[in-house]
């Protein structure tokens, strides 16, 4: 399940044939300018809470409801980015829908995945001609790379609450990470499923152009002749394009969502096709999303702040219009266009917005200072290319800047590809400018059909999740411990005496260190004791820094993240002292831990949570 922030889908694999991925039915509904398998992440709640609809479905029905009724129901829309947004992310985390009332976050992620599960089942047993039961099947749920613990936490907890999996058996779930997907799918690219960027050919025949959009155009067109098989094959050679990698070649995985921007930089290792990660994931909240609400500031500055937060509340309907019209003009936005982009106002906008100024649309556009913007006397905003290039220009600069950063780090050289993946990369406005600041240094590979590309490499990463072999740690690990105090070396203030004994307290015990290389399957080992024999549980707090390293757990940068709970009732033993042997992971794309009684040979039941309480 690819669960984005602006569209989500899924696709399946049998494992019988493992190299036959196919993606989910049509849905219902579409829009003009937008095709693509998946459907708008948007959700509607009936009046009492309760699931109503996903999708295409929801937005129709909202929109169709009467305006007195509408403001009772809860519509959602782009609420994935909350995850990434919200610093204490917990499991009461709430989010606002289109009413402004507010909804539990995990009941409507929850809801979603429901709504996936039931969809994605009802198809399987349709295509194997019986009923499918969900114990034989194995979820992915792909996020981005640079979410932290709490937000894949979330996920997977809302996995649980919808019953898409149980508690009792994790390991049926696997959270994936969206650029990691897109790099395994990439890996396998034959070159007819691809634009260079820098030939400007697509590879199948075509003869090169000039004109960056054009390649995509003819990419388009024949994905959209191959669409009606929603089968794709995966060859099992590793693709030709794989022909010119040589062991140790370098490239770049560029994710460009609706939210997020996500970077991994991937190493291959031959003749299997391992890949091992080069520097820790990287990117930022500089998704399209960023795009829409730069039309929105423009709206407020012709309109006035007052009178767009008013008509979203009381036209709520008439908004969603609005921004489906800009989102069709907006996949129009191209470097070299030279004529105007005409935006359709909704009838309702034109006249709540005369009984609420007194004054026309027209009058406000000719008042306000924005002269690039015009009312054209068929209802329209009339957009000039330079206008529409205006509202991309700060999440392109935000996406540029971070390259450039990525390309100057020593671990990040001798690039061969930059795969653009990702619905954003069909942009040809972030194509040309990803062009312009690489210069010929690494050549930019875009797959055909890009906004599906995660979900089919997350399809091959169900299959086989140990093609990753080796990760980066995003932050730095460890807990705070004792140590015995040395003068000198120790600040006086970390002294503790206890039983005459000097102690230098908050000493921070890294676990793993930020981007330090981690092997799938490495354990970090540490004991613990309980501290009287009767303790039935050792809860142990978990603190991270971005820094690489750190002395105490009170240095500014390093917070507590988490807790490792060791549940240790029902090891009482003879032993004098019982010691908890205590493993943990960080080369999987989810931190777990499980730990021993080590005189009884026992497990132990671990636990790390980083959500906050």
């Amino acid at each position: 399940i690819d669960f984005g922030t602006t569209s989500s889908g899924y696709a399946y694999a049998f494992t019988k044939e493992p190299e036959c991925i196919h993606t989910m039915r049509r849905w219902e509904g579409g829009d003009p300018g937008v095709s693509n398998q998946k459907t708008p992440t948007t959700i509607l709640l009936t009046p009492d809470r309760k699931f109503h609809s996903f999708g295409y479905a929801a937005r129709d029905f909202y929109h169709d409801l009467d305006p007195s009724e509408s403001k009772h129901w809860l519509y959602l829309e782009k609420f994935k980015m909350k995850l990434h947004t919200t610093a204490n992310l917990s499991i009461d985390t709430e989010i606002h829908a289109a009413n402004g009332k507010r909804v539990k976050a995990l009941d409507i992620f929850a809801y979603a995945l429901a709504f996936f599960k039931e969809q994605a089942l009802k198809e399987l047993s349709d295509q194997t001609g019986s009923e499918f039961d969900n114990s034989n099947v194995r979820w992915v749920i792909t996020v981005p790379a640079i979410w932290k613990m709490p937000a894949k936490q979330f996920m997977r907890e809302a996995a649980y609450k919808s019953a898409l999996v149980s508690r009792e058996n994790p390991e049926q779930l696997i959270i994936a990470l969206e650029p990691e997907a897109a790099s395994i799918y990439c890996r396998k690219l034959r070159l007819h499923q691809m634009v260079d960027l820098g030939t400007q050919t697509t590879q199948n025949g075509f003869s090169p152009n000039d004109n960056v959009g054009s390649g995509m155009t003819q990419a388009k067109e024949h994905a959209r002749r191959n669409r009606q098989s929603r089968t794709f094959l995966v060859e099992n050679v590793i693709g030709e394009l794989w022909s010119e990698l040589e062991e140790g070649d370098r490239y770049v995985v560029m994710d460009c969502g609706g939210g997020t921007v996500d970077l991994t930089v991937h190493q291959i290792r031959l003749p299997e096709g391992h890949l091992k990660e080069l520097y820790k994931a990287s990117g930022g909240p500089y998704g399209s999303i960023g795009v829409d609400y730069e039309f929105e500031k423009l709206l407020c500055k012709i309109f006035g702040q007052d009178f767009i937060d008013q008509f979203k509340i009381k036209r709520p309907a008439a908004w969603v219009d609005l921004m489906i019209a800009f989102e069709s003009r907006k996949r129009a936005a191209a470097p070299e266009r030279t004529n105007p982009l005409n935006i359709n106002l909704p009838f309702s906008f034109i006249d709540y917005y005369k009984k609420f100024r007194g004054h026309s649309v027209d009058h406000a556009l000719r008042k306000s200072n924005v002269d690039f913007v015009k009312w054209s006397s068929q209802g329209m905003l009339r957009m000039s290319p330079d206008a529409m290039n205006t509202l991309f220009k700060l999440t392109i600069d935000h996406i540029i800047q971070h390259l450039t950063e990525l390309f100057e780090k020593p671990e990040v050289s001798n690039i061969k590809f930059l795969f653009l993946v990702g619905g954003f990369a069909e942009s040809a406005l972030l194509q040309q400018a990803v062009q312009n600041m690489l210069q010929g240094r690494s050549r930019i590979i875009i797959p055909h059909d890009v906004g599906l590309t995660i979900l089919k490499g997350a399809v091959l990463f169900g299959l086989d999740p140990s093609v990753i072999k080796v990760r980066r740690s995003p932050l730095t690990y460890g807990v705070g411990v004792l140590n015995r105090f040395v003068e000198g070396k120790h600040p006086p203030e970390k002294l503790l005496i206890k039983d005459g004994t000097r102690w230098c307290t908050d000493v921070f015990d890294t676990f793993i260190a930020a981007d330090q290389s981690v092997a799938l399957g490495e354990m970090v080992k540490r004991s613990y004791t309980p501290a009287k024999p009767s303790q039935q549980v050792i809860v142990i707090h978990v603190y991270c820094s971005e820094k690489e390293s750190a002395g105490f757990i009170s240095e500014p940068g390093v917070r507590k993240c988490g807790t490792l709970r060791l549940d240790v009732s029902g090891t009482e033993s003879s032993a004098p002292r019982r010691e908890i042997q205590t493993l943990m992971q960080f080369g999987d794309t989810e931190i777990r831990a499980m730990a021993i009684d080590v005189s009884t040979g026992r497990t132990v039941k671990a636990s790390i949570d980083f959500l906050s309480h």
